[in-house]
C-alpha cells in the first residue's frame, strides 16, 4: 500500500461514507428538493461537492506515453559492474553493496496513442523506473527500443506531430509519417526496429528496456564515465507480427495491462536484470559514429553488457489513477554519482519531462505519495496549486523560506566529494553532429533479422508508405537502399505491387 506521509490527511476508521469534508453521508441516493419531484435547491452541498469533483476527475492526458500500466517492486544491487567493483566508476549509493535493496515503481506505456487505445498497436513502449533511494529519487526513463527517431530535441515536437493523428481528419496517416521520416535520414534505424516485430512487444513482462540516451557515472574522484542502461527481461523476449497482434486486438485491447497485473497477483513476479555499457568519456574519433547519438547502438563486441543488479516487480497498485496515472518521471532526476552527458536529446528531455508533469498534475506533483522521495525533503519552494504540506525539516524555522539565512533555515549540504567538472570549449552554433552515419547500423539491423522478421518488416513498411505521395515513396526507397540494397529493392517492389493492384481495381468494371 502507499506509505502514509507526515501531514497526510487521516482516513476514516469506519466503513461510514463521508464527504471530502469528513461529514457522514446519510442519504446518497437523493438530492435535496422541494417536494419529491423538485426543483432541486442550490444548497445541495453534498451533491455539489460530489458532482464538481466528478467533473474534474480527469487530468490532461500525457502528450506521449498516455496509455500505461505500472507496478511496485525492488531493485537489488550486485555491488559490481561485471567483475569489477562498481565504485571504480560511480559513487551512487544504491549500487555499492551487494544485496542492497532499493524500492522502485515502474510505469510501462505506449508512446503515440491515446489513453484507451489498444495495446497491440505498433508503437515504441515506454519503460520508466523510479528508484526511491536514500539520496532521493532517481528516474531512469527510456523505451523498449535502444534507439530513437531523431538526435536533436528541437525536432521532438515535429516527430511526435507527424506520428499523431492528422489535425484535420484526426486519423494517423502514413503519408504524413513518412513525409517527415523521408526528410529525416537518421530515422531509418528506428524505423527498421519499429516496423519489424520489435515494434509490437507481446506484453510488458517480455519486453526489453533501454535508457536510450547516454548518461555519465561519476566516482569519488569526480571522474566521469559514459554509460548506457539496458533492462533485460528474465522471462525472455517475445514480439508479435502484425497478423498476430490483430488477432489479439480483435478480442482484447488491454492484454498487456492484464498480463502484468495477473502475473503479479498470482505470484509470478517479473524480473529484469539491469545491464550497462560503459565507455571512457570523450569524443572517440576512432568510432564511425558519435557515442552521444541516440540513433545509434554501441556495439556489444566493443562495449559489452555488464550486469549491475536485478529488479523484481512484486506488488500491484491499489489505485490506478493515484499511482500509475499520476506517477511522474523526468530524465533530469539523478542522484549523486550519476550525471548528464552532452547528448542533445537528453538536454531537451530533461526540461520537457518534468515540465509536462507541472502542467498535467500541478506544481506540487512531487508531494503526491507515488512521486515523493523516501529521503527527507527540505526546500524553500512554497505555495502553488494543491500544496498540502510544507517541505520543511523538523526544527527548521517556519518563518524562513530563503537561503542563505542565519535564522535556522535549511543550509547547503557540505561538498564532501569532488564535483564532476568536464572541460567544454567550442564555438556557439546551430549544427548537426559530424559523424551522422545514418545508414550503417540500420543495414546491419536489417541483415540480422530472421527471414520472418524481414518479411513482416517489409509488409508493414509497404502498407504504411503506400499512403504517401510518389515523391515520399521514392525518398524512402532511396533511404532504405542506402541501408541495404535488398532492403530498398523489396520495399520498392512492394510499393509497385500496391500501385499495380490499385490500377487493376480502377480498370475493372463495377457491378451495378
Amino acid at each position: 500500500m502507499i506509505e502514509p506521509k507526515e501531514n497526510q490527511q487521516p482516513t476514516s476508521s469506519t466503513q461510514t461514507l463521508t464527504t471530502r469534508q469528513g461529514h457522514p453521508v446519510r442519504n446518497n441516493q437523493n438530492q435535496r428538493t422541494v417536494g419529491t419531484r423538485g426543483p432541486a435547491t442550490l444548497e445541495n452541498y453534498q451533491f455539489l461537492e460530489k458532482i464538481s469533483h466528478f467533473d474534474r476527475e480527469r487530468i490532461p492526458e500525457r502528450v506521449v506515453h498516455a496509455r500505461g500500466a505500472g507496478a511496485h517492486g525492488v531493485f537489488e544491487a550486485y555491488g559490481k559492474v561485471g567483475d569489477e567493483s562498481i565504485s571504480k566508476y560511480t559513487r551512487a549509493k544504491l549500487f555499492q553493496e551487494k544485496g542492497k535493496q532499493t524500492p522502485v515503481f515502474v510505469r510501462f506505456s505506449t508512446v503515440i496513442h491515446s489513453g484507451h487505445s489498444p495495446e497491440t498497436l505498433r508503437d515504441p513502449r515506454g519503460f520508466a523506473v523510479k528508484f526511491y533511494t536514500e539520496d532521493g529519487n532517481w528516474d531512469l526513463v527510456g523505451n523498449n527500443l535502444k534507439v530513437f527517431f531523431i538526435r536533436d530535441a528541437i525536432k521532438f515536437p515535429d516527430v511526435i506531430h507527424s506520428l499523431k493523428p492528422d489535425p484535420v481528419t484526426n486519423r494517423q496517416d502514413g503519408g504524413r509519417i513518412f513525409d517527415f521520416m523521408s526528410n529525416t535520414p537518421e530515422s531509418v534505424h528506428m524505423l527498421t526496429f519499429l516496423f519489424s516485430p520489435w515494434g509490437i512487444p507481446a506484453n510488458y513482462r517480455q519486453m526489453q528496456g533501454s535508457g536510450v540516451n547516454t548518461y555519465k557515472w561519476v566516482n569519488d574522484k569526480g571522474e566521469g564515465t559514459l554509460v548506457k542502461y539496458h533492462w533485460e527481461p528474465m522471462q525472455g523476449v517475445k514480439n508479435l507480427t502484425q497478423p498476430e497482434a490483430e488477432q489479439i486486438q480483435a478480442k482484447n485491447i488491454n492484454h498487456s495491462t492484464q498480463d502484468l497485473y495477473e502475473a503479479i497477483e498470482r505470484g509470478d513476479f517479473p524480473q529484469w536484470e539491469l545491464r550497462v555499457q560503459i565507455m571512457e568519456d570523450g569524443e572517440h574519433p576512432e568510432l564511425d559514429f558519435d557515442p552521444l547519438d541516440d540513433t545509434k547502438i554501441w556495439p556489444e563486441d566493443q562495449f559489452p553488457m555488464l550486469p549491475v543488479g536485478m529488479m523484481t516487480l512484486n506488488r500491484n497498485p491499489e489505485n490506478y489513477f493515484a499511482e500509475v496515472e499520476q506517477a511522474a518521471f523526468g530524465t533530469g532526476v539523478l542522484v549523486d554519482g550519476l550525471d548528464f552527458s552532452d547528448d542533445k536529446m537528453l538536454v531537451g528531455r530533461t526540461f520537457s519531462y518534468s515540465d509536462t508533469q507541472r502542467y498535467r498534475v500541478g506544481p506540487n506533483y512531487l508531494q503526491l505519495p507515488i512521486n515523493s522521495p523516501r529521503a527527507g525533503v527540505a526546500t524553500n519552494q512554497r505555495d502553488g496549486q494543491m500544496t498540502f504540506h510544507v517541505d520543511t525539516a523538523p526544527g527548521h524555522n517556519p518563518h524562513v523560506n530563503y537561503e542563505p539565512s542565519s535564522m535556522n533555515g535549511p543550509q547547503e549540504a557540505p561538498r564532501d566529494l569532488p564535483e564532476h567538472s568536464p572541460h567544454v570549449e567550442g564555438r556557439l552554433q546551430r549544427a548537426s553532429i559530424e559523424r551522422t552515419n545514418n545508414f550503417k547500423q540500420a543495414g546491419e539491423r536489417y541483415r540480422s533479422f530472421e527471414d520472418w522478421e524481414r518479411d513482416d518488416l517489409i509488409n508493414n513498411l509497404v502498407e504504411n508508405i503506400s499512403a504517401a505521395t510518389p515523391e515520399v515513396q521514392a525518398r524512402m526507397v532511396e533511404l532504405f537502399t542506402e541501408c541495404d540494397a535488398d532492403y530498398g529493392r523489396r520495399v520498392a517492389e512492394g510499393l509497385e505491387q500496391v500501385r499495380q493492384n490499385k490500377m487493376k481495381d480502377t480498370r475493372e468494371p463495377q457491378l451495378s
